[in-house]
Formats: C-alpha cells, structure tokens, sequence
C-alpha cells in the first residue's frame, strides 16, 4: 500500500486536538490544495471562509447541534457552494441571462464537497485530524445572516482541524462497508442493496436482537431525530431562498 492509500485508510473523524495553533504554511498547504481540486468548467463554484473569530466559532459551536469542540477547533472552515461571483459577471455582460437554478446549486455544492475533501486529504498528510459538520446545513437563516452570505451562496460543508490528541490518534476506526457491498456493476442492483440487514451485520459485528437494538439506537439518533428534521426544513429553505 503507498502512502496516499495509507492515508486514505487510516484518516477518521478527530473531534479533541491539541491545545496548539496550526501553523500559518500549514494552514495554507490544506488551502491552496482544496483550491487544486476538480471543479466543473474550472469555474470553482464555491467559497472557503476561514473562520477565526473565536466569538463566532462559539456561535457556530451552539447553532450545529451544540458540539463545544468546534469552538475549541484551531482551524474552522466553511465550504460554501456559490454561484453569486459567477452570476454577477454573466449579469454584468448579458443583464437578460437566465438566473441560478436547481442544477447550478447541486453543481456548486459538489464543486464545494470536493474541495473539503482535497482539504482533509492534505490535512492528513500533514498530521492535522479534521471533522466534518454536517450540521452547517441546519439553521439557514441563521447561518446566512451570520456569515453574511449573499444571494446564491449557501454552506455545503464545514470542517473543524487541528493536531489530534493522543487519545483521538489511538481512537480505533469505525469499520467501513466492503466494496462487495457499494459497489454495482453496470447499473443498480436491487438485489445487492436489498442485503443492507446482512451488510450491517458484517460491519458493525452484530446480529440477532444485538443487531435490531443498534439499528433503533442509530435511527433515532440519526434518521428520526430533531437535527435531521431541521436540516431538511434547512435545505429546503436554501433551496426557496436560491429560486426566489
């Protein structure tokens, strides 16, 4: 296995760091490599805000699901799909152009997703945990009015980094699915994914009632909870707020 492969396996979600800065060159290697991402048309329809506020890292910290250690993150970053720089210059040359629409947010939110991830690839070649926070994406309003987001511009991700403490370094990582289980050949295979219960079962080493309590654990806690309703009355709104 080389070592990007290497990387790619060991890298998990670090949520505890150490109490130190990262430095300002590694700062910028993770940021001029998610700007070396794939981007549809080289058009890198997205924004990185680098968060440095610790005030507003605090706000951020209550307003995704109250999870104190972002306020704690030496490096915070939002990755916000945007369509507003390129809008306005099209504008500017054609006043008549169409306006952004569905297929230009879902565009801009994978360019955006991209790049985060060329962010926490790099991040960890260089020793720097990071988490994503999904959670961005809930309290819309909220989070526009307090970033100061424009029209056409909505959060798709964001990051917390930092140096990974040496409980979170020894922390195991969850097992992942095997490629027998995601991967179909040449189109959908129903029959594959109708074995999920069985998938589950090899993955999280359990079965019978152990199996079914872990399942309603993690239903309620991920399927049927009250972020993952907000998130969706969230997206709607962005999705309102970009037609309108």
């Amino acid at each position: 296995m080389n070592e990007t492969l290497r990387q790619l396996h060991a890298r998990k979600s670090v949520r505890a760091y150490e109490d130190r800065p990262i430095e300002e060159d590694v700062r910028r290697a993770i940021l001029e490599a998610a700007i070396q991402a794939p981007t549809a048309g080289n058009m890198a329809l997205y924004t990185i805000l680098d968060i440095t506020d610790p005030a507003m890292k605090e706000a951020l910290s209550k307003s995704c699901d109250n999870q104190p250690f972002i306020a704690r993150a030496p490096m915070v970053l939002i990755f916000c799909a945007d369509y507003h720089r390129w809008y306005s210059v099209f504008r500017a040359q054609a006043p008549d152009t169409r306006t952004p629409a569905e297929g230009d947010l879902f565009l801009a939110q994978a360019d955006a997703l991209i790049a985060a991830q060329n962010a926490v690839v790099a991040a960890q070649s260089l020793g720097v945990g990071s988490c994503y926070i999904g959670d961005i994406t809930e309290n819309f309003e909220y989070h526009r009015e307090l970033l100061g987001l424009p029209r056409y511009v909505v959060p798709a991700a964001m990051l917390c980094l930092g140096y990974p403490t040496q409980q979170q370094t020894d922390r195991k990582k969850p097992r992942r699915f095997a490629v027998e289980d995601l991967v179909h050949e040449n189109g959908y295979d129903e029959e594959k994914a109708g074995k999920m219960t069985a998938m589950l079962a090899r993955q999280q080493g359990k079965s019978g009632e152990d199996l079914d309590g872990w399942l309603r654990w993690f239903r309620l806690r991920k399927w049927d909870s009250a972020f993952s309703k907000e998130m969706s009355r969230s997206c709607a709104a962005m999705l309102k707020a970009w037609r309108n």
